[in-house]
């Protein structure tokens, strides 16, 4: 899947697909986000099962024969790969990852096994299943997890970076952590609630105080300073909250649009490509890359 790269992207899957007919490539008319990319490659799947791998193989194609095992003996729905190390990345970037991932494990309505991308693979009961949800903002590691049947993890090391970098900076990270924490839990609008509760609590014994000083020691001039945090906090979480309700309404405004998850420019099937499976068919295991 090619996600409006301004590379030389399309003309590499071309030249694949010309020199093997497994290859089958789908070029979108623009950049629409890599979890709207490979929902694009899980609506062109059609196999028994479907392998996700990002394109720079920064993890190991060497690791799918471990993927497949899982689903074939065990029959495991999704088989996911799950990192033991994360080799060639930032302390900041672990620290952060491991912080997400504790929150979402904390607030989220499912639990996401740590350590885990999107490499991984997803039966075809759980792929057509995955594909019923077509929320707009997309975050896939919490719709894979949301779907349930029998999960496996393949424990690995992930090896650093061969070439390039990644387009992730730290804006589009947070971004993202946006998206799955609204997508995935209401946590963030109860965290309103009960700040607000609090602070009207706090506000509420704090005039008390006020009123008894007043009756008892009179109204002196000087309190300026004090006046000024009150009315700055109390902005201050007014002011989050309303970010907190505008992110949500967002993605309401979003959603109600329906607007499709992605444009298809140019959709080049595999020459080889088995037909749409049915129940009594086993066609191979199809890589979506």
């Amino acid at each position: 899947v090619n996600d409006g790269s301004r590379d030389r992207s399309l003309e590499i899957l071309l030249r694949l697909r010309n020199e093997d007919p497994r290859v089958g490539v789908i070029d979108l008319s623009r950049n629409f986000g890599k979890e709207a990319a490979m929902t694009a490659g899980l609506d062109a799947a059609n196999g028994d099962a479907v392998i996700i791998i990002d394109a720079d193989l920064q993890d190991p194609p060497e690791l799918i024969p471990q993927l497949i095992a899982p689903w074939e003996k065990v029959e495991a729905d999704v088989v996911y790969a799950q990192r033991r190390s994360r080799a060639g990345e930032t302390w900041l970037k672990k620290a952060t990852a491991s912080a997400f991932y504790r929150v979402m494990e904390r607030f989220g309505r499912t639990k996401i096994p740590p350590d885990t991308g999107d490499f991984r693979l997803l039966s075809r009961r759980a792929k057509d299943d995955l594909l019923r949800l077509r929320e707009q903002h997309r975050f896939m590691k919490g719709l894979y997890a949301w779907i349930g049947y029998k999960q496996v993890p393949v424990i690995y090391d992930r090896d650093p970076r061969h070439a390039g970098k990644s387009k992730w900076n730290y804006l589009s990270l947070i971004e993202f952590a946006l998206d799955a924490i609204t997508g995935a839990t209401i946590a963030p609008l109860k965290l309103a609630t009960f700040l607000g509760l609090a602070t009207g609590m706090a506000a509420m014994i704090f005039g008390l105080v006020v009123i008894y000083k007043t009756l008892v020691y009179g109204n002196p001039v000087d309190g300026y300073p004090s006046l000024m945090v009150v009315i700055l906090f109390l902005g201050g979480i007014q002011l989050m909250t309303l970010g907190i309700l505008g992110e949500y309404i967002g993605r309401i405004s979003n959603e109600s649009k329906q607007r499709p998850l992605y444009l298809v420019k140019t959709h080049l099937p595999a020459r080889d490509a088995p037909a749409p499976a049915t129940e009594d068919e086993q066609p191979q295991v199809k890589v979506v890359k």
